[in-house]
């Protein structure tokens, strides 16, 4: 993956760009050194810590508080999937995206279930790799085409709850959710507040049983609200 920064200082819906603080988790260090290099040619980025294993990144999310997590899943002491799972239940407002080499039902399955909100590979572009932490940082869902196939598969409608118990309202933002867009962009579209958005989100999540707002999306795909090819599709 070759560096390169990025002269954006807005998002793609026209925000302004704020810094995205990410911290780092992956037990090799060259990979590690890497990412902080390229992530710190741009401007619109803070790498605010590194670990070398998932009890580390626990520990460093609980001391750093970043926006986002890019979090290696095969790693020694705590592994990646049960990092992302202790960091989204006592820290809910940092976001995880896995990034690994990994591409098995299982690892994509455990990430999303333990509420990593991002899926992407080690080979993914540069690019891609920064509108995924920004999109993170939003509260986007990012997976890479590779692993949303195999979420739509694999990730089975929430056991605890069903659809009717979700208000209208809850509904069409659970629709938009699914679609990819960050509650700004859902407060813009329907017309209410962005605390009034994150209400509704937090219900949903504790309506469906579920950790995560990818996890909520795919429910929105598999139960119908919106066809699969437009899951997660706004930038």
């Amino acid at each position: 993956m070759l560096p390169g920064a990025s002269p954006e200082r807005f998002f793609e819906d026209g925000a302004a760009a704020v810094t995205v603080r990410v911290l780092l988790a992956d037990d090799h260090k060259v990979v590690r050194q890497g990412l902080r290099m390229f992530l710190g040619l741009d401007e619109d980025f803070e790498v605010v810590g590194e670990a070398e294993n998932g009890e580390e990144a626990l520990r460093l999310a609980r001391e750093l508080s970043p926006d986002v997590v890019l979090m290696d899943l095969l790693m020694p002491v705590m592994d990646g999937i049960e990092a992302t799972r202790a960091i989204r239940q006592e820290m809910p407002d940092v976001e995880v995206v896995a990034l690994t080499s990994v591409l098995e039902d299982a690892s994509v399955s455990g990430a999303v279930r333990a509420g990593a909100i991002g899926y992407l590979l080690k080979n993914t572009e540069d690019e891609e790799l920064r509108r995924a932490l920004k999109a993170a940082a939003a509260g986007k869902v990012q997976l890479a085409p590779e692993a949303a196939s195999r979420l739509m598969r694999e990730v089975r409608t929430p056991e605890r709850g069903e659809h009717q118990v979700l208000t209208e309202r809850e509904t069409e933002v659970l629709r938009l959710l699914a679609r990819g867009e960050a509650n700004k962009q859902i407060a813009r579209s329907l017309g209410i507040g962005e605390k009034t958005v994150k209400s509704h989100v937090s219900s949903i999540l504790q309506k469906l049983g579920v950790r995560s707002r990818t996890q909520a999306a795919l429910y929105a795909s598999r139960s119908g609200l919106i066809p699969p090819e437009e899951l997660g599709e706004t930038p």
